[in-house]
């Protein structure tokens, strides 16, 4: 053992056999072997996918979880680069988390809540997403914020939020504060492990996975499930400032980050039409006010016009005098 390296060493030996009792083809053969294993992260060629996960497995994952969320195109197709909305328009989020050597893990958004700063303690706020995966601003009646289902993959969730303003908030930014949560993809769909999106005609949840029977709770506001014998409780914080940390779930390892969009600018459709039209009306007045500058290029170009005239009518007179001139004189 070094302090980088576990260092295994053997050697491989070769005694040839031929079946003839008086001459052999090869010699024998002393071959040294030596291995360097890192002590630190996981060795594995990945060939082999065990159900149980090695302690060195997990502490090395364990940092290299990467939680994130994005604003997506109408399509799904890429990021949008733009964070400026209008009322009428449709956040498109999804949230994914970076899995590298883990084991095979599925992602959860527990809350969501909109605030004008990027404090989500401050005020006002409204609740987007709560009681672990309930989407209970699809409970309104202006809105159609739904999960989409079914999910692409495991460790990526995607939904759609209905663009609003606060009231009586001068402001037009919001944040979106969205508390994620990674869960052992052998955990089976339950009241803490879910994603519920309200169907109106209905008047009904739908679960993303599962039975629709493990969103009953949203409307109960009250999906506290502990394990037998056991509380469900928050683990100590091991991240910074993305605020990673543990739960101690039992036998069910789960990590969870709080990932934040904004500032998103949202405007209303008086103050877009407003825009437009000015945008209108500028465009408009820029030929009148360009017909000035165009005649007077005009008057410029025709008096140099005029002179190079005259100055080549006057040359070409000059010239056939003095061809003249002489001729006269004989």
């Amino acid at each position: 053992m070094t302090q980088e390296f576990m260092i295994y060493r053997t050697m491989l030996s070769y005694n040839p056999v031929s079946s003839n009792t008086v001459i052999i083809r090869s010699s024998p053969a002393m071959v040294p072997v030596i291995c360097y294993y890192p002590r630190h992260g996981n060795v594995s060629s990945k060939a082999i996918r065990p159900t149980w996960a090695p302690f060195s497995t997990t502490v090395s994952t364990e940092e290299r979880l990467a939680f994130s969320m994005y604003l997506m195109t109408d399509d799904w197709s890429a990021r949008l680069s733009s964070s400026i909305f209008q009322l009428g328009d449709v956040f498109n989020i999804e949230a994914s988390v970076v899995i590298d050597n883990h084991i095979p893990m599925i992602l959860f958004v527990d809350s969501c809540v909109a605030t004008t700063t990027s404090n989500v303690n401050s005020n006002p706020s409204y609740d987007i997403i709560t009681y672990n995966g309930c989407l209970v601003d699809g409970t309104q009646d202006d809105s159609t914020s739904a999960f989409r289902s079914p999910r692409s993959q495991p460790n990526m969730i995607q939904f759609t939020v209905d663009a609003f303003r606060f009231i009586e908030v001068a402001a037009s930014t919001i944040f979106i504060t969205c508390s994620l949560r990674a869960a052992e993809l052998a955990q089976p769909p339950d009241q803490m492990n879910k994603a519920c999106s309200y169907n109106k005609a209905t008047r009904s949840w739908s679960a993303v996975e599962g039975s629709n029977d493990i969103c009953r709770c949203c409307d109960s506001r009250n999906c506290a499930m502990p394990p037998v014998g056991q509380p469900r409780r928050w683990g100590p914080v091991v991240g910074g400032s993305r605020g990673i940390g543990k739960r101690d779930v039992g036998p069910h390892p789960e990590e969870h980050a709080m990932a934040t969009l904004g500032p998103l600018l949202v405007i209303s459709a008086e103050t877009h039409h407003v825009a437009s039209t000015a945008e209108r009306v500028q465009s408009l007045r820029v030929p009148e006010e360009s017909q000035p500058l165009e005649l007077w290029l005009l008057v410029v170009v025709g008096s140099v016009s005029v002179v190079v005239v005259a100055v080549g009518l006057v040359a070409t007179g000059r010239y056939v005098m003095k061809m003249l001139s002489p001729q006269e004189a004989l």
